[in-house]
Order: structure tokens, then C-alpha cells, then sequence
């Protein structure tokens, strides 16, 4: 579908005109090796209110893929909806779900049998979704100490052998506190040394990488080959060093995704945590426009 005429005709009877319309045709979705993905935290005051016509919105601006948070495991519902009744819901916006972010952390003091149980229920949640990856995204911190790092790192081969024996893969998800310095010790080394690498894959938040690791992400990459299978990209501001829409921080993406290894990369997620520039809904639309001009083109 290369001429202009018949992609917009195609937009318009798929319904993506209304927000697609106001993107150039340079910038929509073309042929690309991964999906154009969005962590649907970034979005979660909007996903609160009203899930489905949010991430319809995001699907609009082309966005395919998401990055799920928030599972109800007793009452096996995303947001409020039932597992089976979400999914349905998000096949008909052809929107798929290939990872979750689930509530692990406080689950780490509880016996083995209890988070076991809750490993099931996110198990049974993620092949609803037709997920791929079940993904531990956050230690309160409580438990940032180093001796809990090691406990982590068990508790991070148990979940990852139960997952992989149910079909799908699991991964950890870094922020900055795994980078800080005790006494000469980073918990990030401890989970890298201490987890079986075909048990728990790694899931990359470039910009907590860039803001507080003395490594790059592609020296990251290149120690560990294998593992980093997801990506989180967040621009840092310039300023402060908060989270920024694509293209208005500091890192430089374009030097970044042009040279980086990615024979280990199934997905990637645009996200913004906060200090949008006018909200949320607004953010995703300005990151995927600059996204789509600038930085596509290498993923």
C-alpha cells in the first residue's frame, strides 16, 4: 500500500483517519522489523477513566503493540474488564499485548506457595492476552538492600523456571535504584551474575541506564548477550533530568538506535512516567510523531 491515495482511503475506512489525518503521511506506519510499541503506564490517568477508547486513541496515532500493568489475579481483570472480554476488545482494534509489568514486589515476603499461586494466576492472564512476556518491573524500597538483591535473584530464578515451563518468558525491568553503589556492590550486578540467563531475560529502561548507570546500554548489551529481549525508551530532559516526550531531552536516539545491537530485541516500548508538557494523551501523540519522522527508521 505505497500510494498516498489509497493508504488514506484505507485509514478512513478503518476509522485511524481521525487522529492519523492530523500526522503526515511521511511519518505513518510503513513497513518495520518491530511493532511500534507503547508502555500503557504513560497513559494510566486516561487508562483509569476510560482503557479501551484510550488505547484506541494510542492505536489511532499508531501505536500496535502495549505494554500491560495493573493485573487483578483474583479476579483475573485488566483494568476492570475480564481477562477474555479485554482481549477480545483489543483484537478488534487490532492491538496486541506482548508484555506485562505484574505486581511481584509485594509479593517478596510471602511464602514461596502464596507468590507461586500468583505467578499461576499471571501465567493464566498473559495467555489470555496471547503475551509473550511476564515481566517484574519494581522492588519497593524497603527491600533495596543488597542482601535482598541476592534474595531477588532466587526469587527471580523460581519465577522465571515456572514461567518458562508454562510457555512463555519472563524478564526484569530496571529503574535506578539497581545501579546504586554499596560499598562497592550494585544490585544490577548481582541480578546479572546471580540469574540463569535462559530463565530471566532483561528488559532495558534506557533512559534509568543513561540517567544513573556508569554503563552504556550498548556496552549493557554487549556484556549480556541473549538477555536484553525488551526495550523501554523515555527521553530525559535536559534540564532537570525528569521524563520528556521523545525528541525534547537529552539523549540522543538517533546516534543511539542507529549503531546499537539488536539481534536480541523482540519488542520495545515508548514511555513517559510523567512531567508531560500538557498531559498525558498529549505526550503519546507528540512522542509518536517525532518517533515516527526521526527514529522508526531504525527499529
Amino acid at each position: 500500500m505505497n500510494n498516498p491515495n489509497s493508504r488514506r482511503t484505507f485509514l478512513k475506512q478503518t476509522g485511524v483517519l481521525s487522529v492519523s489525518s492530523m500526522l503526515p503521511l511521511s511519518v505513518l506506519p510503513l513497513d518495520f522489523n518491530y511493532k511500534m510499541g507503547l508502555q500503557l503506564f504513560t497513559i494510566r490517568d486516561a487508562m483509569a477513566n476510560d482503557p479501551i477508547q484510550s488505547i484506541k486513541y494510542a492505536r489511532e496515532l499508531g501505536y500496535e503493540d502495549g505494554e500491560i500493568y495493573g493485573y487483578d489475579g483474583d479476579n483475573d481483570t485488566y483494568y476492570g474488564i475480564k481477562s477474555k472480554e479485554f482481549k477480545k476488545q483489543i483484537d478488534d482494534l487490532d492491538f496486541t499485548i506482548s508484555s506485562g509489568h505484574y505486581d511481584f514486589s509485594s509479593h517478596f515476603n510471602e511464602p514461596m506457595d502464596k507468590l507461586k499461586r500468583y505467578i499461576d494466576q499471571c501465567i493464566e492472564g498473559s495467555h489470555t492476552l496471547d503475551s509473550k512476556y511476564i515481566t517484574w518491573p519494581w522492588l519497593a524500597p524497603e527491600y533495596r538492600t543488597i542482601e535482598n538483591f541476592k534474595i531477588l535473584t532466587d526469587k527471580l530464578n523460581v519465577i522465571g523456571e515456572q514461567v518458562t515451563n508454562a510457555g512463555l518468558q519472563f524478564a526484569y525491568h530496571n529503574h535506578d535504584f539497581e545501579f546504586t553503589d554499596h560499598n562497592g556492590e550494585q544490585g544490577y550486578d548481582i541480578i546479572l551474575s546471580g540469574t540463569d540467563p535462559n530463565l530471566v531475560k532483561l528488559q532495558m529502561d534506557m533512559y534509568w541506564v543513561e540517567h544513573s548507570s556508569n554503563k552504556s546500554p550498548a556496552e549493557l548489551i554487549a556484556e549480556n548477550p541473549g538477555r536484553y529481549v525488551m526495550w523501554h525508551i523515555k527521553d530525559m530532559d535536559k534540564v532537570t533530568r525528569d521524563y520528556s516526550e521523545m525528541g525534547n531531552g537529552s539523549i540522543d536516539y538517533k546516534k543511539m538506535l542507529s549503531t546499537i545491537d539488536k539481534d536480541d530485541l523482540r519488542y520495545y516500548y515508548i514511555e513517559q512516567g510523567g512531567n508531560y508538557s500538557e498531559n498525558s494523551m498529549q505526550s503519546i501523540k507528540d512522542s509518536a510523531i517525532y518517533f515516527k519522522k526521526h527514529l522508526q527508521r531504525y527499529l
